[in-house]
């Protein structure tokens, strides 16, 4: 493959991959804005933050089997349109339970940009050339929580928080085209495969009754739910707690983001030097310390000093959390990766789904329930990982 249609399939599937942080981290400088408008509280506004997510890990287990079954295009193509068009309706919102149950489908829409994209690389690419090119996809993916919260924040100096949400619209309408004109199907009929929900769901039970790996899924999934109330909360914390504009919290965000990608790029150069268990309990145990940082800064009032290096110690552990807690789990299920790792995209979400509203559960006003979950999140995910996956485990 040449080296210019590398570069169109990378943008191309980058950008779809990139699905996930753009519906979620866009917008998070307008919930406060959003909830004075639509007169919810902070947690009803939030709701839109949770039903966003329950939609990219349901639409994952729905459009990736699809894909396998009628080849990639199609479910890719749809998958687009619908997101598009739910972000066109989420401008138009009337209240905040109609934003969310447009999320819902907004979430699901992306989801196959999310899922069909990994497949697509795959069909594409083998041997160290697929390791390459999903590096590429994750630079991607990495970039793109740094510049969501950073372009959401200057489009609200020209526009409203339905703007932002135009502008959504307006990104999947444009990978939409690209897709058409420049990705062909890339699954031959041939290599197609009939679904089947009973064996998938035989196939999930047998993951979840081993141990180890239900051990590194489900501590990787805490720590992400930390992560996630820390996405849902920081805006109402930092803006309407600490006064911050949306500017500066579209740059505390986007520092924090960078933080990820510097300790991805660290675990990249440890993996194969430092055993992967090893590098998973040094993210874990740092996770925990931001955590457990956080909710005593906010339970105390120590302010702005002391909360933001906890924000960014639990949020740049991810780095390492993520990758080597993936490696650790998918490498005992070689015949069932795929499935495998569905399963550990779903319990992420579906765990950063159904906290986040209870981080504005005593209003928009205080900081102590995002401290809280995050500090009870990122020690349960060290309690799970040190009782669950007992006994040596290298990749």
């Amino acid at each position: 493959m040449s080296e210019q249609s590398r570069g169109k399939y990378a943008l191309i599937l980058g950008g779809m991959s990139a699905f996930g942080p753009l519906s979620m981290d866009m917008y998070l400088p307008a919930l406060p804005a959003i909830s004075g408008e639509l007169h919810a509280g902070a947690s009803q506004v939030q709701l839109s933050l949770m039903a966003c997510t329950i939609g990219l890990a349901l639409g994952q287990l729905v459009m990736g089997p699809l894909s396998d079954t009628y080849g990639r295009r199609r479910p890719l193509l749809i998958g687009v349109v619908v997101f598009a068009l739910a972000s066109l309706a989420c401008a138009l919102a009337p209240s905040a339970y109609a934003l969310a149950a447009l999320r819902l489908v907004q979430g699901f829409g992306g989801a196959a940009g999310i899922v069909i994209a990994r497949a697509v690389v795959r069909d594409l690419f083998s041997g160290v050339a697929l390791a390459k090119f999903f590096s590429l996809l994750m630079l991607v993916n990495g970039v793109v929580p740094v510049l969501a919260p950073v372009l959401g924040g200057q489009l609200l100096r020209v526009t409203s928080w339905r703007g932002v949400f135009v502008t959504l619209c307006a990104i999947g309408a444009a990978l939409l085209v690209a897709a058409l004109l420049a990705l062909p199907e890339t699954l031959p009929p041939e290599g197609r495969r009939p679904g089947s929900l009973p064996q998938t769901l035989r196939t999930f039970g047998g993951l979840l009754r081993d141990r180890k790996f239900t051990g590194f899924a489900l501590s990787a999934a805490l720590a992400f739910a930390a992560m996630f109330a820390y996405i849902s909360g920081s805006s109402f914390v930092l803006q309407d707690v600490h006064h911050l504009s949306p500017q500066m919290f579209s740059l505390v965000f986007g520092v924090n983001s960078i933080g990820i990608v510097t300790m991805g790029q660290i675990n990249g150069l440890l993996v194969g030097k430092v055993d992967s268990r090893r590098l998973l309990a040094i993210g874990l145990s740092c996770n925990a310390l931001g955590g457990v940082s956080v909710a005593v800064s906010t339970l105390l009032g120590l302010g702005l000093l002391a909360l933001l290096p906890a924000l960014f110690v639990t949020v740049a552990s991810i780095g390492l959390v993520f990758p080597n807690a993936t490696a650790l789990a998918l490498s005992g299920h070689r015949e069932t990766a795929g499935s495998a790792s569905a399963l550990l995209g779903v319990l992420q979400f579906m765990i950063g789904g159904l906290v986040s509203p209870l981080v504005g559960i005593a209003g928009s006003d205080t900081a102590v329930p995002m401290g809280l979950v995050m500090g009870a999140l990122s020690v349960s995910a060290v309690v799970v990982f040190a009782v669950l996956t007992r006994g040596r485990a290298r990749t």
